[in-house]
């Protein structure tokens, strides 16, 4: 019998190699954890090591730290002599969340909002239909011209009219302006349970999104405590909580005043929490109380979110709780923005906010 028989071929592993990915995969994680420490977080990376024996004889930790300084994900400091991450591991931050949280989204073309309104948008679409006068000779559909032309006057002398054109449609694409606001009062990691991380983990998917996929689109990050504050995208794996109360008025302020600035028809608000508002700024003193919700600081709440539904501005509310009463302050602000809500645990908070995201871009408020 003359031909091949092709069999399957596994590739033989190296043991450094696939040392260093499950290192790596736990080493990112602990990076999270501990706000981009890596000195804390080899530390742990250690006791880690000594309890589970993740490393071999052929491959230790000092191996696995030489390997990250000449990947370039770790580098010195030169005062300290301290070791710090580099641009490249805050890139590979992101991308991981974005593979981690919207693994399954769908590949296609860059800036691609679609809406449901065919014509002379900015990217070709799918759907073919006739010439029309007007029409770009840029959207004329070749293939399908010259099907129509050899249909209509077949083979024998060839001809092209206005009749047998036909052109591809353009979709609009809208864009949109989102500011993501994330709470890191302190309730973000009391009992027991830390609700920062996988908020940072989202903000980072969020972005990696924004910037890969939809070029045209902006994403502002602000954090809210006892006061709330802009902050960089490359600064999302470096955030940690503070001994902060929940000033969700600030909050809003700031990211009213960022999108009045951007030029975008379509502007929402993402909001990340797990607790009522329990502050707010009256002149140069802060107004605090956390017991309960504070009638003063829940109706200048209120207020703002009724602002935010006036100037189109959606708010989107994700709530890491589950109580009651905590449920029917989110119902009531979102009644009155007419934003929307989600109750969310943690392991479901990336979905929930990719699918309200993908569904706002359909919107042209």
């Amino acid at each position: 019998m003359i031909g091949y028989r092709f069999t399957e071929f596994i590739p033989e592993k190296k043991e450094s190699s696939d040392t260093f990915d499950n290192l790596w995969n736990i080493f990112r994680e602990l990076l999270l954890i501990t706000s981009g420490d890596p000195n804390e977080a080899l530390s742990w990376l250690t006791n880690l090591d000594k309890q589970y024996n993740i490393t071999s004889e052929n491959y230790g930790i000092g191996d696995f730290i030489d390997e990250l300084r000449e990947k370039g994900y770790l580098d010195e400091e030169r005062q300290t002599g301290k070791l710090k991450i580099t641009a490249k591991t805050e890139n590979d931050f992101r991308k991981n969340a974005l593979e981690e949280i919207f693994g399954k989204l769908r590949k296609s073309g860059k800036g691609d909002h679609n809406t449901f309104i065919s014509g002379r948008g900015e990217e070709k679409g799918a759907d073919i239909r006739d010439f029309q006068f007007g029409d770009s000779p840029d959207n004329i559909s070749v293939t399908d011209s010259l099907r129509n032309a050899q249909i209509n006057h077949g083979f024998g002398e060839f001809m092209l009219t206005e009749d047998d054109l036909e052109v591809v449609d353009n979709e609009y694409k809208t864009q949109t302006s989102t500011v993501l606001m994330i709470d890191i009062s302190h309730s973000m990691i009391l009992y027991g349970e830390d609700r920062i991380t996988p908020a940072k983990k989202v903000a980072m998917a969020l972005s990696e999104l924004i910037l890969s996929k939809y070029k045209k689109d902006t994403l502002d990050v602000i954090v809210f405590g006892n006061d709330a504050w802009q902050i960089s995208i490359k600064d999302l794996p470096y955030l940690s909580v503070g001994p902060y109360h929940t000033n969700t008025v600030a909050g809003l302020e700031l990211a009213m005043d960022i999108l009045r600035k951007r030029k975008n028809q379509n502007k929402q608000i993402f909001m990340i929490t797990d607790g009522k508002p329990t502050c707010m700024k009256v002149g140069i003193k802060y107004y605090k109380n956390s017991f309960g919700l504070d009638p003063k600081i829940l109706k200048k709440t209120m207020n703002l979110g009724a602002a935010c539904r006036r100037l189109n501005i959606p708010i989107t509310t994700f709530m890491i709780a589950s109580d009651p009463y905590l449920k029917q302050f989110v119902k009531e602000f979102t009644a009155v923005n007419n934003g929307n809500a989600y109750y969310s645990d943690l392991q479901g908070l990336g979905h929930l906010v990719f699918e309200d995201f993908k569904k706002n871009r359909r919107k042209n408020l």
